[in-house]
């Protein structure tokens, strides 16, 4: 595929192509002049395909629940207790000790205003932070960082924002440049005359910064190209986690021990991205076993191990899980569920506020849900991102990452 200026600067966005593992044990000093390592980092994680927050969290004091599942529903005395209402499926096992010892904290009866239930729509909506609202060009997380640099006005790496794939995501795309990295094996940067030949997709990165007018990158474009040839030249096949850290041998365990090296070289990465499919189960749904359960279990020890690979430096790193609209309350006819509202999401992280259920539970009965069939929004999702942005990455102008949300600290759920 040809490779050009036009295509990285799309969206004001900048894609690398490649595949492989990011090794932790750089030279920390590489970037040390420019000072750019932030004090937090926000990782977000989608869940794309509409997951079933009804089996992911379950309600399980709530008789209604059984009575509208009577083939997929977790029983009782399988379901991982919270709090005595709420319970994780068996399968997030893993998530349990994260939230008995106060980093994971769970947000029910969350998700968009916007009734779509259309994939495309709604992934839409909930990239651009502006639900119902198709005429958005650019991505919430790219906008919060557009806030931050109104508030601090400070020196960034190419490694400020990142996302795991092959191209930058919705989420991401804006006015501050965003990598798309998927491979750094196959990456080599040119100039000097010396090491490899640098690929198509490094060549045009490298005349993309060269021909910078902006300051920002000139003044850190030399760190980042010397960072990434160390990254080449230090062999990402010797990565070793950290001990007694085993990742899942899946596309998501692998983006999320490439997150964790990235973020502990210091590279200047402010914010993350990255996702995980899967998750439309209209058919053969199962319960304590089968296609959700097996996808939970991916996707928990994936983000289980990453905390812990992490070490001490997870202090400083949030994490946000977020799916385009929840499954139906009622099971269908074959197994599965169909296309809902309210869902469940996950917040992970040292200043999280774990170990707690948040959120307003709207109930289960009949006459409670949303259009006769779905659990009911009471938390608008744009307030959990809200309070993630403005205290990780210093986003203080709200009105500008979630316009029109009328989103206000006295209105954060207090979970950071």
């Amino acid at each position: 595929m040809q490779t050009n200026r036009r295509f990285f600067l799309r969206n004001g966005a900048l894609a690398i192509a490649g595949t492989a593992a990011i090794p932790s044990f750089l030279v920390r000093s590489v970037l040390a002049q420019a000072s750019t390592a932030p004090a937090r980092r926000l990782v977000v994680v989608f869940q794309r395909g509409a997951a079933d927050g009804l089996n992911i969290v379950v309600p399980h004091r709530e008789q209604n629940y059984y009575s509208m599942r009577p083939g997929i529903a977790i029983p009782q005395n399988q379901v991982l207790d919270l709090d005595g209402f709420f319970g994780l499926h068996p399968s997030l096992a893993a998530f349990k000790p994260l939230y008995e010892q106060g980093h994971l904290a769970v947000i029910h009866a969350a998700g968009s205003p916007d009734m779509s239930r259309s994939h495309f729509d709604a992934q839409d909506f909930m990239e651009s932070g502006t639900p119902g609202v198709k005429s958005t060009e650019d991505g919430w997380l790219n906008r919060a960082l557009q806030s931050e640099d109104l508030r601090h006005r400070r020196q960034h790496t190419a490694f400020r924002a990142l996302a795991l794939g092959s191209q930058v995501p919705r989420t991401l795309a804006g006015k501050i440049p965003a990598i798309a990295l998927s491979s750094v094996n196959n990456f080599a940067v040119g100039g000097s005359n010396k090491g490899p030949t640098p690929s198509p997709a490094a060549a045009a990165f490298e005349a993309m910064y060269g021909e910078s007018g902006d300051s920002i990158f000139h003044a850190t474009g030399e760190e980042t190209f010397a960072a990434v040839k160390m990254l080449h030249d230090a062999n990402p096949a010797q990565y070793k986690p950290a001990p007694g850290v085993d990742y899942p041998n899946s596309e998501f365990g692998n983006n999320m021990k490439q997150i964790a090296q990235l973020l502990k070289s210091n590279l200047g990465i402010e914010a993350a991205f990255t996702d995980i499919g899967g998750w439309d189960t209209h058919q053969n749904q199962g319960g304590v076993n089968g296609q959700l359960a097996d996808r939970l279990r991916d996707f928990s020890l994936s983000i289980a191990a990453f905390w812990r690979d992490l070490g001490d430096s997870a202090e400083n790193v949030t994490l946000v899980t977020m799916s385009e609209f929840g499954r139906t309350a009622r099971q269908n006819g074959t197994g599965g569920t169909d296309h809902g509202h309210a869902n469940a999401m996950f917040v992970l992280g040292g200043p999280v506020k774990g170990g707690k259920v948040y959120g307003r539970w709207p109930g289960l009965a009949n006459e409670q849900l949303n259009e006769g069939r779905d659990l009911a929004v009471t938390t608008d999702f744009r307030q959990v991102l809200g309070e993630a942005v403005a205290k990780t990455i210093g986003a203080a102008n709200l009105e500008l990452v979630f316009p029109g949300a009328q989103l206000h600290p006295d209105r954060f759920l207090r979970l950071i």
